[in-house]
């Protein structure tokens, strides 16, 4: 196989593969066929099967004989770096079957040190805080908490408000500062939930193990947009990457 050809069935899978980690594809979607997919990236069938069948390989799709080929339950939740994808492409952050209750919202004047030391406030500085319940079907999926400059509440005072902002927070942000997002950071931990934790999640026990993700957003001259904190449950959050080995 050419390195031409290679970089096109894997354009395609990765074309496929950021639709459905984005929630844009769901599990039971159907996909195009090798001929249409051929006609639509403009390429040979073969190379249009090979991509079909790595992504099968790689779990994200199954086939059904007489039927087509479908999205498969892959039961995961989506990472910030897939909202932002769907985001991008669809116009809002959550996937059809998701939605985020906004439990509460306003000025913080004392913001915990690790939230000042994210947001490279001054010491004594107030913070935004929007802490929400992302729900999947009937289930709690997530809770996190945004945070933001207290000084944005005068430009983007819709983020004092428990009202949903489709598009995102950071988009909103974008919006109405011109700031643009360039890049983030994500680091991730492990702990026991708390009570409050455990209430949220609907978890049985506060002892439970969950992953804790700090989500930091940066602007074109590094300085922070959001910093986000999230906590899942067990088997609600995953990490796909692909790498080259040297």
């Amino acid at each position: 196989m050419s390195s031409q050809t290679a970089a096109k069935f894997r354009r395609i899978a990765d074309d496929f593969r950021t639709r459905i980690l984005s929630g844009e594809l769901r599990a039971g979607d159907e996909v195009p066929s090798e001929r249409a997919l051929a006609t639509q990236y403009d390429v040979s069938r073969p190379t249009a099967t090979k991509a079909l069948s790595l992504l099968r390989t790689e779990g994200f799709l199954t086939s059904v004989q007489g039927s087509g080929t479908f999205v498969a339950d892959l039961n995961v939740h989506r990472r910030p770096q897939d909202r932002y994808a769907r985001a991008k492409r669809a116009g809002r952050i959550y996937s059809g079957n998701e939605r985020a209750e906004i439990v509460a919202a306003g000025v913080v004047e004392q913001p915990p040190g690790h939230v000042v030391r994210g947001l490279a406030l001054p010491e004594g500085t107030a913070a935004i805080r929007r802490h929400r319940i992302t729900w999947e079907g009937d289930e709690q999926a997530e809770i996190s908490t945004s945070w933001f400059s207290a000084e944005l509440a005068s430009v983007a005072p819709r983020l004092l408000s428990t009202e949903r902002i489709r598009t995102g927070t950071v988009a909103y942000v974008e919006e109405k500062t011109g700031r643009t997002a360039r890049y983030a950071r994500d680091r991730m931990t492990a702990r026991t939930a708390g009570k409050e934790d455990a209430a949220e999640l609907g978890l049985a026990k506060p002892s439970t193990p969950v992953l804790v993700v700090e989500h930091i957003v940066y602007d074109g001259a590094d300085a922070p947009i959001e910093f986000a904190e999230a906590v899942y449950p067990p088997g609600r959050y995953t990490a796909e990457q692909r790498y080259d080995l040297p």
